[in-house]
């Protein structure tokens, strides 16, 4: 008895150094964001990034400040709500109700105000930068609030800010998706993890800079991000025409999505077979052709300057996509340096497509991985891009390790086992029944030890007998 309560002891110290080490980390979490937020009013010369780079990193450190200070199972909530007051909501009200916005809202207002009075979003002869528009025609969608509403009283900007919409279609998207993911209440079955849940790892992946930050001051990325995951959720489920409609929305808004079509066909075949790949592949591509064509037939040539060349490095006018990526540094060279940057990038196309074919992803986690790698080879290579062009795959691969279900827990008796499985119980040779219990190694050692706090009285009353 003696052995076991030291044991127990050594377990107790053992979970408060954890508990310690917890709240560490988090708190470093929360003070490493504040700095990397800090340091945006006084190396951007935008605006918008300043104002959000300082009150984003006050909310940060006051998050880690709250970490530290406060104790109990309220203080990570309370830490989080700060961060959220001061990366998201604070910063993103007060840029809606000033005006203050990134380039790239008023090109997506302006082209659904160009949309409704000439059915294409693209200026027929752009002179400045801030007259092409880089976006295939269905993000002109995320416009028509503006055109429709105007800006006359703060009501009204709130409602037809770009930024409000691209945010509510993000997170609606990365909903939807967990609960296509979620398995059904029958095959459900309540285990502990050691992992966060669901709508704690989604506000922090929303507080996080890089989505906080695209957020506040554009968000034209997120609702592709969004859309991306719900197609992986549904293509895992087999949902196939759901999941082509879902990426021919994607897909219609920027022409950076059109390799999540491979990626879902890859995950089809593996799942459902050929057949429903294909036809999930011929959804999105006819959904993409509903929206774009009409534009494509009425202005082609400026679609193709705006959305193709201008991009790229080679249209009229130099795009501000002027991050210091690798393929960006390469087109420094001249035009031998683009055509390395693109020869690279269509060599890590074919790598990535060579890899869904050789092993495809079998699950969403896994398809949703194989498309962030992939977009972070082409945001990287691409001869003009952005640091912030990387939310994308960040989200993608957060959002699908957390949306997907519990894939192993730890079973007394029997080693490790799928959580959806069902217990094996029944008659065994001898007439005894077996029904092993999936409980985690955190419910094994609170049984314990509240059995050893119940014992540890009577041991000092008998002397430690």
């Amino acid at each position: 008895m003696v052995h076991r309560v030291e044991k127990t002891v050594a377990g107790l110290a053992r979970e408060t150094t954890r508990h310690w080490g917890t709240r560490l980390s988090w708190a470093l979490g929360w003070a490493l964001a504040a700095l990397w937020a800090l340091g945006f009013p006084l190396v951007s010369h935008l605006e918008t990034h300043r104002v959000w780079g300082l009150s984003a990193g006050i909310g940060y450190a006051c998050a880690a400040i709250a970490t530290c200070w406060q104790r109990g199972p309220r203080a990570r909530t309370a830490a989080l709500a700060i961060a959220l007051a001061g990366a998201v909501v604070l910063p993103l009200t007060y840029l809606v109700l000033t005006g203050e916005q990134q380039s790239e809202v008023g090109v997506i207002e302006r082209s659904g105000v160009l949309m409704l009075h000439q059915a294409t979003p693209y200026l027929a002869h752009p002179h400045h930068v801030v007259d092409y528009t880089p976006y295939l025609p269905g993000m002109s969608l995320f416009g028509m609030p503006r055109a429709l509403l105007g800006e006359d009283s703060w009501p009204l900007r709130l409602l037809g800010d770009a930024r409000i919409w691209c945010a509510l279609t993000f997170l609606s998207c990365l909903w939807a998706g967990r609960r296509v993911l979620r398995p059904s209440a029958a095959a459900a079955r309540p285990v502990r993890s050691e992992r966060l849940p669901y709508g704690t790892a989604m506000a922090v992946l929303t507080a996080s800079p890089p989505v906080a930050l695209a957020l506040c001051v554009s968000g034209v990325d997120l609702p592709l991000a969004g859309l991306c995951c719900l197609a992986l959720a549904l293509a895992a489920r087999g949902r196939y025409v759901a999941a082509g409609l879902a990426l021919a929305a994607a897909c219609s808004l920027k022409w950076t999505a059109w390799p999540a079509i491979a990626v879902a066909v890859a995950l089809l075949g593996c799942v459902c077979g050929s057949r429903a790949a294909w036809r999930c592949a011929g959804v999105a591509v006819a959904g993409t052709l509903v929206v774009v064509l009409p534009s494509a037939l009425l202005s082609s040539a400026a679609m193709v300057q705006q959305v193709v060349a201008f991009p790229t490095g080679r249209g009229g006018v130099e795009t501000p996509a002027d991050s210091p990526l690798p393929g960006r540094l390469l087109t420094e060279l001249g035009s031998a340096g683009w055509c390395v940057a693109v020869g690279l990038l269509l060599i890590g196309a074919l790598v990535v497509i060579a890899s869904l074919i050789v092993r495809p992803p079998a699950d969403a986690t896994s398809a949703a991985q194989r498309l962030a790698i992939g977009l972070c080879v082409g945001f990287l290579l691409a001869p003009a891009g952005r640091f912030g062009y990387l939310a994308l795959p960040v989200v993608l691969f957060v959002w699908a390790r957390c949306a997907a279900p519990e894939r192993r827990t730890r079973v007394v008796g029997s080693g490790m086992s799928r959580a959806g499985e069902s217990r094996q119980s029944g008659p065994t040779p001898s007439g005894e029944r077996s029904a092993p219990t999936a409980v985690d190694e955190d419910t094994v050692n609170r049984r314990n030890t509240a059995g050893v706090r119940a014992a540890v009285p009577s041991l000092r009353a008998g002397g430690g007998r």
